[in-house]
């Protein structure tokens, strides 16, 4: 009917009204306003209008008439602070409290639980802090359930746990939001066993959990590792009813994960009809965080297959996993995705695309994308660093390191290991000493056995064995990492005396560290002393130590094939060793003479040299040749342990007479091999 030829009656006004509500039509409403102040029934009908407007998300034109009226209803009040918050209106909506005040309105419950959200999402505390002394005063905090579950939310978010346990303990009636609130608040500031003790304390006092206490308690549990708990809460979930909720089904899947129980995730994973963005990220992370990182770039596949696009966390989670198995061309399929979605200059993404670049050494493309990056972060120029760091570019992480206190960004513990490890590896001694002892100057920063190790590194490689020696002596208990680090470096300098000393310290803390009986046999066996090797063999099989193989790996097309020393399992053997014969012909003739002194048996000069042919970087080299041999793109492998001197040199040879970057990475670094020079200056 039109307006014109309705009724002008109070009764039909509110009728109209209620079916713009219905409709949402702001347009509507504005009809039946304009027809209400020509019958003059503005005043009686001013709140009623307003609730329409918002009810359909015109806050605007609810907050145009809101201010027209002379006279507002205190729930009116409350609707206007109300809406302007969940329209993100934050600052009008705290200038309508302090209005509403001035006009001798006094706040309610409700006023006050609104308020409080709008003072944490605008980070004003003191605010926060004056509008719950007015609580106080209006005999609120304590008696209103409300107002102390939005009091604990907001002092929750700004971090001030003591002040939301001390209003959270005064509230008379706490219920399952109040406890969930200060649960949450704890979880998220890494207070997890103060958080475990708030949803015991709620169970013991009769209040119910809900899906959204059942989720954040679990989080805590994965976050302590607590998995005696986090089952009993899995229990307790299964018995009220909550199995089959997204949110509790995500949270136990996490839990599990940080346990490091990856397979029963997998279960709960399993159990989802429909999983959401949240729940395959979850996953993805958990598979990743426990060495599972094939199968989280399967899971990832299945994802997308299913049509869900993946977010910023998601994309930078997978990155991470192409990075650890340095699985290159992966790497470079999800950056296509990355740029797809118009993430790549994101931060999350952009540092796992410099962290996967530089851990596949390529440090041109990870500063590429660096530069792209718009908002550097602390995350971001750590990654940077490090690519530089492992791949030898000493100065230019210096330049990194030095940028980052230009741009004001603190250094974290992450930023000083990646800038030491950037020294070490380029062999910059006096600049890694300079930046240890401004360390230990500032007293900001707590000095971690990760950056002792590192300086035991520097000075060790470097030969300055004494003053490593002398460092770690100066460690409250030095561990087993830090005595094995000097015994490296003893083996690299032929240190014999100071070997055999520091392994009775090693020793004395970890009788069975089969690291350091490694070192110590391969010391002997690199001077000859074949007596020795035997027993510390024998001492080995006696106490049933084993030593890791060296393995090397090679991802041709995407298909990753694995090799050890003198292994013939691989099916393309024959080709391997006609291409290693080839090779090795061709390296002798330009120079090459095999290092027998890297053989660590006791074998005829002939055997040694027959040995030295088959190690495992040999082996994929050879592969990688004969699958490729019509390329010229860069040769990548991956070895578990630090590559020979041997190797490193016969490397050198191949990369000058096939002419082919070969790009090798080893346990500690990245070595460029190119026209017969490798970028570490033969410094490793």
């Amino acid at each position: 009917m039109r307006l014109s030829s309705t009724k002008q009656d109070p009764v039909t006004f509110l009728s109209l009204i209620r079916q713009c509500i219905d409709t949402k039509s702001i347009s509507d409403i504005k009809k039946v306003q304009t027809q209400i102040m020509k019958s003059g029934f503005l005043l009686g009908f001013g709140d009623k209008l307003i609730d329409g407007y918002l009810k359909c998300g015109g806050v605007v034109d609810a907050r145009k008439l809101f201010d027209e009226l002379p006279k507002r209803h205190i729930v009116t009040w409350n609707s206007m602070i109300s809406a302007h918050i969940g329209h993100k209106r934050t600052k009008e909506a705290i200038g309508l409290y302090k209005k509403m005040i001035l006009e001798g309105v006094f706040p309610d419950e409700y006023t006050f639980s609104s308020i409080f959200k709008g003072f944490s999402e605008m980070g004003s505390l003191r605010e926060g802090q004056r509008a719950h002394g007015f609580s106080i005063i209006l005999g609120l905090e304590a008696s209103n359930v409300f107002v102390g579950s939005a009091l604990v939310d907001m002092y929750s978010k700004f971090g001030q746990m003591r002040d939301a346990k001390l209003v959270a303990d005064r509230v008379v009636k706490r219920d399952v939001v109040l406890f969930t609130a200060l649960i949450v608040g704890y979880s998220q500031h890494g207070e997890d066993r103060e958080a475990l003790a708030v949803f015991v304390s709620m169970i013991n006092g009769g209040v119910k959990a809900n899906e959204y206490t059942f989720a954040s308690i679990l989080i805590a549990c994965g976050n302590v590792e607590n998995l005696g708990n986090g089952k009993l809460i899995h229990g307790l979930i299964i018995k009220s009813g909550f199995e089959s909720v997204v949110a509790s089904q995500t949270s136990l899947l996490t839990m599990y994960s940080k346990c490091g129980l990856i397979d029963d995730s997998l279960k709960v994973f399993k159990r989802f009809a429909n999983p959401n963005l949240v729940t395959w990220t979850s996953l993805i992370v958990g598979l990743v965080q426990n060495g599972k990182e094939e199968v989280a770039l399967t899971k990832f596949r299945q994802m997308t297959r299913n049509s869900i696009n993946p977010n910023a966390f998601t994309l930078s989670s997978v990155l991470r996993a192409c990075s650890s198995i340095a699985m290159l061309e992966e790497g470079k399929q999800i950056h296509a995705i990355v740029t797809k979605h118009g993430l790549d200059r994101d931060t999350y993404c952009g540092a796992a695309l410099v962290d996967l670049y530089g851990k596949c050494g390529s440090t041109e493309m990870a500063r590429l994308v660096f530069d792209d990056i718009i908002e550097l972060d602390v995350v971001s120029m750590n990654s940077m660093m490090y690519s530089y760091a492992q791949n030898g570019l000493g100065h230019e992480a210096l330049e990194m390191f030095n940028r980052m206190k230009d741009l004001g960004l603190q250094p974290n513990d992450a930023t000083f290991v990646s800038v030491l490890i950037a020294c070490s590896n380029a062999g910059l001694v006096e600049e890694g000493c300079q930046i240890f002892a401004s360390m230990k100057k500032n007293h900001d920063i707590e000095l971690t056995r990760d950056h002792y190790a590192c300086m035991v590194d520097l000075l060790g490689r470097s030969g300055r064995l004494e003053e490593a020696e002398a460092l770690i002596e100066k460690v409250r208990n030095p561990d087993v990492v830090l005595w094995r680090s000097l015994i490296s470096a003893c083996v690299i300098h032929g240190e014999v005396k100071m070997a055999e000393r520091i392994k009775d310290k090693v020793l004395k803390l970890a009788p069975g560290d089969e690291g350091t009986h490694v070192l110590l046999s391969n010391i002997y066996a690199s001077t000859g002393n074949w007596s020795q090797v035997i027993e510390m063999k024998t001492t080995m099989r006696e106490m049933r130590l084993k030593k890791d193989p060296a393995m090397t790996w090679v991802d041709i097309d995407r298909e990753v094939h694995t090799f050890m020393a003198g292994d013939w399992y691989h099916p393309r053997s024959k080709e391997i060793v006609e291409t290693l014969k080839e090779l090795m012909e061709r390296v002798k003739s330009v120079g090459y003479v095999p290092d027998t002194q890297f053989v660590l048996h006791n074998l005829k000069e002939e055997k040694k040299e027959r040995c030295l042919y088959y190690h495992s970087e040999k082996l994929a080299i050879a592969f990688a040749l004969w699958r490729t041999s019509n390329k010229t793109t860069s040769i990548r492998i991956f070895k578990n342990l630090r590559v020979c001197g041997d190797c490193h040199n016969w490397i050198k040879y191949v990369s000058k007479v096939v002419n082919r970057e070969i790009i090798s990475r080893d346990s500690k670094r990245f070595h460029h091999f190119k026209n017969g020079s490798c970028s570490c200056g033969d410094y490793w």
